[in-house]
């Protein structure tokens, strides 16, 4: 560290970064400035960075950060509020935050726009707190608001024990859903079960299509909210009920797709999907919002909380990223920085 630039923050600070893209093993420490803060940003001392998809992605090279980004990797933070732009309440400063970011997680200091934080109640693991934000308003936006889920409908998550999956089996029964979920073996069968999916579907084992289509029935799924895409999209429509919606959050299949269109249009099916890094300011804000007033509650008062897989010091980046595509863990990988 060398000199601080004020208020007890250094200039530089350690980061995860990359040479050039590659596997997991191009990851390693390096100096990087301290973030400077646009006027409504917030710099966080980060304790714990949540690992999601997306960074493993932008590792490979597939997904560049946003015009105005962090290049750093790493989407969502936990850690205490030390210095804020010129349009942010003082009073932020040295409260605990949950953040979502659009790039900048892996590393001691982060910033991210106020309105973008989840305050961290008394009680909420730091660890905990870092690996809801993105997962949370993924799923929130696109089973809620895209996907237009209602109080005893029907839906399949392709991914049960990712942390999109796990997030979307909780906040699916706390919201009165039904659950399917696919996933890749017994044991992860096992693991979605245990977290509140109603049925969990070996996909390897079995045609997930017949089972849905068993399960309901013959009445199938009114949403279905899917991150593999590819051949799977046709599959996928033969699954949905009348009126079913399809929401697509990734397209780690491949993003083409080869539909009967005449399907569509006969079971009146919408076909939807969403990113959210690049999304507005404004929109991020609203949706914290909606997810402060609805969800964050059950979180904060111990009713739901997310379900963790590993830990890993930030300088073991790499391995972080490693179990992720091996495809290992059941929850939400996170990386301790400073711990709390």
């Amino acid at each position: 560290m060398v000199a601080s630039n004020g208020a007890g923050v250094p200039e530089t600070m350690q980061s995860i970064g990359f040479d050039a893209p590659g596997g997991p093993d191009v990851l390693r420490i390096q100096a990087s400035p301290v973030p400077r803060l646009r006027p409504d940003d917030v710099l966080i001392r980060v304790a714990y960075a949540g690992v999601n998809r997306p960074d493993c992605l932008q590792r490979a090279g597939a997904y560049p950060p946003p015009p105005g980004a962090s290049p750093l990797l790493g989407l969502e933070v936990s850690g205490e509020i030390v210095a804020v732009g010129t349009e942010v309440p003082r009073e932020m400063i040295g409260q605990y935050v949950a953040a979502l970011t659009p790039g900048g997680g892996y590393a001691e200091y982060c910033a991210a726009h106020w309105q973008h934080c989840l305050p961290v109640p008394e009680g909420m693991m730091l660890s905990e707190a870092a690996a809801l934000p993105e997962t949370l308003f993924t799923v929130w936006h696109n089973l809620f608001e895209r996907g237009l889920a209602r109080d005893g409908e029907t839906v399949l998550i392709h991914g049960g024990t990712s942390g999109i999956g796990t997030m979307a089996i909780m906040l699916g029964k706390a919201f009165g859903l039904h659950v399917i979920v696919t996933c890749g073996d017994t044991a992860k069968c096992a693991a979605a079960t245990r977290i509140g999916a109603d049925l969990a579907i070996n996909y390897r084992e079995t045609d997930y299509a017949e089972a849905v289509l068993d399960h309901t029935q013959g009445k199938g799924v009114n949403i279905v909210l899917d991150m593999v895409s590819g051949e799977y999209v046709a599959r996928n429509l033969k699954c949905l009920a009348e009126d079913g919606r399809h929401v697509t959050i990734a397209v780690l299949g491949g993003a083409k797709a080869d539909i009967n269109m005449a399907l569509v249009m006969m079971r009146r099916l919408t076909l939807t999907g969403s990113t959210l890094r690049p999304r507005t300011d404004s929109f991020k804000s609203a949706l914290a919002d909606e997810i402060a007033d609805n969800a964050w509650p059950l979180f904060a008062d111990g009713e739901l909380s997310p379900v963790m897989d590993m830990t890993f010091p930030l300088a073991e980046a790499a391995a972080a990223h490693a179990r992720m595509e091996k495809g290992e863990h059941i929850g939400k990988i996170v990386l301790e920085v400073a711990g709390g």
